[in-house]
């Protein structure tokens, strides 16, 4: 049976790689994020090209609950469900708390946990509407452990799993599950923009931050593919994992295991 699967924060990396995986087994997708519109209207192209799936994009800003709100009642309206939701929307910024900029703070705050309340808040109605629903939130290695110089990252992350089991315990009995993917380093365009600030945080280069930095903290020395997180979302939203709720799943090379 075909799903409505939105997926915010899918224009690159995880995201869209998780759109991909939804829309190449014939659900219709909604993305959303940044971008040019010729380069969103390539993307939504070769969505639709992989089945005989509906690509829809919506430009909701994930720091605006009103349009927030707008995104998940278009595609309420557009497809009468809205079957699965992924939060995958983030942004980051490296430095130290004392120096780590108020307006930052606020935004990552904004994209990284509060934007998942509100698409929940919308969508969760639709789903108790019809008995059945699948909410996935990406969280992070960093929901599980801290790392320096990135304050309002954990603090969202870490935020996102205790969202993630109350609204778990909440729609138990709703035919509704809840639950978290933390996925170690991928070499996202997010992780590759805060490359550079690490390395000056820490005084390093950018090669000493790749290799013993990043990549130290997974023991595979690996980084985690994108479609390697698809695949896993795709698991959360089918049938078998209806008994999987209010937990995180660890994708991280073993980084959390110490």
């Amino acid at each position: 049976m075909r799903k409505t699967v939105v997926v915010t924060g899918s224009t690159s990396g995880i995201g869209l790689a998780i759109a991909t995986a939804f829309a190449g087994k014939g659900d219709n997708v909604v993305i959303n994020g940044f971008g040019q519109a010729e380069d969103i209207k390539v993307i939504t192209e070769r969505l639709e090209s992989l089945s005989n799936c509906r690509a829809l994009y919506h430009s909701a800003d994930m720091t605006k609950p009103t349009e927030i709100a707008d995104l998940i009642e278009t595609v309420a309206k557009t497809f009468g469900a809205v079957d699965v939701l992924v939060n995958n929307a983030g942004i980051q910024h490296v430095e130290k708390i004392e120096d780590f900029p108020v307006e930052k703070w606020d935004q990552i705050i904004a994209v990284n946990l509060s934007s998942s309340f509100h698409t929940m808040r919308s969508a969760i109605p639709y789903m108790k509407a019809r008995k059945h629903g699948r909410i996935i939130n990406i969280a992070s290695a960093h929901s599980l452990v801290a790392s320096p110089f990135k304050s309002a990252y954990v603090a969202a992350k870490h935020g996102i799993l205790g969202l993630t089991k109350t609204a778990a315990l909440e729609l138990a009995e709703m035919g509704v599950t809840v639950n978290a993917i933390c996925p170690g380093y991928v070499l996202t365009p997010l992780v590759e923009k805060q490359i550079p600030n690490t390395a000056k945080a820490r005084g390093l280069t950018e090669e000493q931050v790749k290799t013993e930095i990043i990549l130290k903290a997974q023991p595979t020395r690996q980084f985690v593919k994108a479609e390697e997180i698809a695949s896993l979302a795709l698991f959360l939203a089918s049938e078998e994992a209806r008994q999987v709720t209010g937990t995180h799943i660890s994708i991280d090379g073993g980084w959390t295991a110490a």
